[in-house]
């Protein structure tokens, strides 16, 4: 028998039954959309997390005190909360050009949570101490007003510049320059007002307040040391000499011989990109392993109805066995049948999963503001397609087997 026959024989026997087809492609079908939609899913929100992270510049390299972290559970994680490792000792060093050659600047960055009032009013910010470098290092641009100088942080002045959401909380539609808000027992001049620029790095500055970082050591922390140190290389080319130079550098002034003991560590946007990508890639392959059991659980489910059509098909069977069709013709007809119901469930999963995802897009950038884009993920399409028709073989081939074992004249005696 050839194909094209075959293929109408096995497309007739599907069409007779449409109700068992469409139940048995069920589970495949949603096997398939839980794929389709947790990598779409995953796609996008590392590309969010991704855009993030890159805002603050693919040239900038971060040095943070205490040791690397090995995981979440690592107890490092509180050692870099807490460590002091970090002053204006190692801020100068980095800031020489006999130490750092490739470095073009240098900026201490402190940050924490502090209650901010304005009258009846008071939001609860993340306060970032900073130099004006932030200007270029964020790329922060007052909406309106000025941003600080070098001169307020050496005086350690009493000014700030508030992010939009801060704005629309503490003074409403009220004009906000030039008025003064209590931060920590102390009034602070209302200098500027940044623009919605949302998330960069790891900070949303629509929900922050900038100071001179010494105002913020001094003032509102109480700390003499850095929670961070920020180095600016003169291009890409020069980020891992400047990175040596910088470990050179700060184990030189802690007399660190053993990397191993080193009290600080380093990382770079490719470091972040890189790490962020590995974590949800492990995350989306745990949740697509969880979706691929409903798989398995299709096809158990398409073996045992395709067992009961060959039971309730045991005449058809005989009557064409005695119009000359062989075994081998049985086995590839039920066969083909198993691989077209599995394909066709692959197809629909795939669009549903599509649609599913586009929807949660939608919803995630609409409704919680997030600058999340649909991300189809072609490799799971194709990879859909392929499990799909395989599941039909594997589960196909054992009631295609017993179709074709049937003896014609035993079939055609079957009530």
């Amino acid at each position: 028998m050839n194909f094209r026959r075959l293929l109408r024989t096995s497309l007739a026997g599907l069409k007779a039954h449409k109700s068992r087809s469409l139940l048995t492609i069920l589970g495949i079908v949603i096997g398939i959309t839980a794929i389709i939609l947790v990598m779409a899913i995953g796609q996008g929100a590392e590309d969010l997390i991704l855009a993030q992270i890159q805002g603050l510049g693919s040239r900038t390299i971060v040095v943070i005190p205490g040791r690397e972290p090995k995981g979440p559970t690592d107890p490092s994680i509180v050692e870099t909360i807490l460590s002091d490792s970090l002053k204006e000792r190692e801020f100068e060093a980095l800031k020489r050009k006999e130490n750092v050659p490739q470095a073009r600047s240098v900026m201490p960055l402190v940050f924490g949570t502090e209650s901010v009032s304005y009258q009846n009013e008071t939001f609860r910010p993340v306060v970032l101490g900073v130099s004006p470098l932030a200007t270029k290092i964020f790329d922060l641009s007052p909406a309106a007003g000025l941003f600080f100088r070098d001169e307020d942080v050496r005086s350690r002045a009493d000014v700030i510049v508030i992010g939009s959401k801060v704005k629309d909380e503490l003074f409403g539609l009220s004009e906000a320059l030039g008025e003064r808000v209590k931060l920590k027992g102390k009034n602070f001049l209302v200098i500027g007002v940044l623009p919605k620029k949302g998330q960069v790095s790891f900070f949303n500055f629509d929900e922050a307040a900038v100071v001179p970082y010494t105002t913020a050591q001094q003032s509102i922390f109480g700390i003499k040391h850095f929670n961070r140190l920020v180095v600016e290389a003169e291009s890409e080319e020069a980020i891992a000499p400047t990175v040596k130079d910088i470990e050179i550098t700060l184990r030189n002034l802690h007399g660190i011989t053993d990397p191993d003991k080193d009290d600080f560590f380093i990382e770079t946007q490719a470091d972040l990109a890189a790490r962020v990508g590995t974590i949800t890639n492990i995350l989306t392959l745990l949740l697509v392993s969880i979706a691929a059991i409903s798989l398995v659980v299709g096809g158990i489910g398409i073996m045992n109805i395709m067992l009961v059509a060959v039971t309730e098909r045991t005449r058809e069977i005989g009557l064409r066995k005695a119009l000359g069709a062989t075994n081998a013709d049985i086995l590839k007809q039920f066969l083909l049948e198993a691989v077209i119901l599995t394909g066709v469930g692959g197809v629909l999963g795939i669009l549903l999963g599509a649609l599913l995802a586009f929807a949660v897009s939608i919803v995630l950038s609409q409704v919680l503001g997030l600058t999340w884009a649909f991300s189809f993920p072609l490799f799971a399409a194709l990879l859909g397609i392929v499990v799909a028709g395989a599941i039909g073989l594997v589960f196909g081939i054992y009631p295609a087997k017993k179709a074709s074992e049937k003896s014609p004249i035993e079939a055609l005696r079957y009530e």
